[in-house]
């Protein structure tokens, strides 16, 4: 494995992580204790030492399932979640930003990761009038100074938010998490500039475009009404299985696996931190810690 800091934090983090929406039920199944135990042990093994959940998978639930397993051996991980919504069932949630409901938010998170402090605590996705609180982040920025936040991020919604990214060292928010990957290349034009301006970690988050990018479909696919794909226009996911056949054809190496070459490829940009990819079982986590092998060294925020 290889590591990197992220921006001003200072934490070193695995350059590959462990997304983990699929454990809130969204992603086409459910888990049970044992499987998510697997996977993290896995992680573990493979030198992984970043997990990157949220509030709303599940109501607390990925958080919960984390928790089971590294409460245990909590010092061994640099844990991110996000806060700004309520599950209510799947595909289903409100937002709370009210700074009340976020100090909530964050104990319940606590409860459920089983552990006193947070590494990095996350804007989840919520749009600029949310954003633009100076109490919320006064109020978060207290818990920072209370020791149960370590860093403070944010996970801008769209792609292209140049007004949150811009605003985080004015609001003490130290990382970004941001969809990229080779289909989606939009934070090249001005979040990325912005970060690297700002010396923000940047978390990759969809780095494999909800699978697209591991080379496993082709156009026509169809997803189980409980997987979250299932609920894209399927003319436009057809479009995207196609580009991703022609990068596939065009630009990864032969005998190469298309996954590992895909998050290799986020983790060659100058901005990027790390890469946080689902996983279903050990078999994907293994392969995902296999990018490492086509990063090389000189990253400016190599460890």
């Amino acid at each position: 494995m290889k590591y990197r800091t992220l921006g001003k934090t200072g934490l070193k983090v695995s350059v590959v992580g462990v997304g983990t929406w699929q454990f809130g039920g969204e992603w086409g199944r459910t888990y049970e204790q044992h499987e998510v135990d697997a996977i993290l042990g896995k992680a573990k093994e493979v030198g992984i030492n970043l997990i990157d959940t949220a509030e709303c998978y599940g109501d607390h639930l990925s958080e919960s399932l984390i928790g089971g397993y590294i409460h245990n051996n909590r010092e061994d991980w640099i844990l991110a979640t996000k806060f700004g919504h309520r599950f209510h069932r799947n595909f289903e949630r409100t937002d709370l930003y009210d700074p009340k409901e976020v100090i909530a938010q964050l104990e319940r998170s606590l409860r459920s990761l089983r552990t006193d402090y947070i590494d990095l605590y996350q804007f989840h996705s919520g749009p600029d009038a949310s954003f633009d609180q100076d109490e919320l982040w006064d109020t978060l920025n207290e818990q920072v100074k209370a020791g149960k936040i370590r860093h403070l991020g944010i996970s801008i919604g769209s792609n292209e938010n140049i007004h949150q990214t811009s605003r985080a060292t004015a609001v003490n928010a130290e990382a970004i998490q941001v969809v990229y990957n080779r289909l989606d290349r939009n934070p090249e034009k001005e979040v990325f500039p912005s970060c690297v301006d700002q010396n923000l970690g940047v978390l990759a988050r969809v780095p494999l475009a909800s699978g697209l990018l591991s080379g496993k479909y082709k156009p026509g696919a169809k997803f189980e009404a409980n997987d979250v794909r299932s609920r894209r226009d399927s003319e436009q996911l057809d479009a995207l299985i196609r580009e991703a056949e022609g990068i596939r054809s065009d630009e990864v190496p032969e005998g190469t696996d298309m996954a590992a070459w895909a998050l290799a490829w986020c983790l060659k940009h100058p901005a990027v931190t790390s890469v946080i990819p689902g996983c279903k079982d050990p078999a994907q986590v293994e392969a995902n810690a296999l990018a490492v092998e086509l990063v090389e060294d000189g990253h400016p925020q190599d460890a």
